[in-house]
């Protein structure tokens, strides 16, 4: 599996198609697009975005190449499945609000290919709740760079890699199982 493009590289791509969504942001969308059960298309942005005149992004682009293995990681059953978020070197707050703005961008992917009332194991459910809370929590402003602090953050971004592979299970694979059994 190629390597996911940087933040670097989505941003200046994302700003040269006009999309006014941070990196994190458009990767969670995608990911919630993918997860709810959207089509894996190369005119992902105008689908993820819900907006018809956006421009499909050029073959083997950052944008594309996001899309492609971003769908590669949601099937793959080793859990290589990675949130496009900054690096340690930014600060913690900057981190949190990045995971907290990929989590709204991933639940408007999932709304829009899921639908109001996807059907979802109490776990999904579960996760799609706590989603919700991260993507309106506000990352606490103090001075909290702490091992403590780095270690939540850890635990909260295992959380969301986790609960995307639960939905998109739900979504997308149970789905597809059960018509193999037909």
């Amino acid at each position: 599996m190629s390597d996911m493009p940087s933040i670097e590289e989505i941003s200046l791509a994302s700003e040269q198609l006009g999309l006014a969504t941070d990196a994190s942001e458009l990767h969670g969308a995608l990911c919630g697009w993918l997860a709810g059960g959207g089509l894996d298309t190369a005119a992902w942005p105008a689908k993820v975005l819900a907006d018809d005149v956006l421009q499909t992004p050029a073959a083997d682009s950052p944008l594309d190449r996001l899309r492609q293995i971003s769908a590669q990681q949601l099937e793959d059953r080793g859990f290589a499945f990675e949130l496009l978020l900054p690096d340690a070197s930014e600060s913690l707050s900057d981190r949190a609000q990045a995971l907290f703005a990929w989590c709204r961008g991933f639940l408007g992917g999932f709304g829009l290919a899921a639908g109001s009332a996807p059907a979802l194991s109490e776990e999904g459910n579960e996760a799609l709740q706590d989603l919700a809370r991260l993507a309106q929590a506000d990352p606490d402003s103090g001075d909290g760079d702490g091992e403590e602090e780095e270690d939540a953050l850890a635990e909260i971004e295992e959380f969301v890699r986790v609960a995307t592979l639960l939905l998109h299970g739900d979504c997308v694979m149970a789905p597809r199982h059960r018509q193999s059994l037909n």
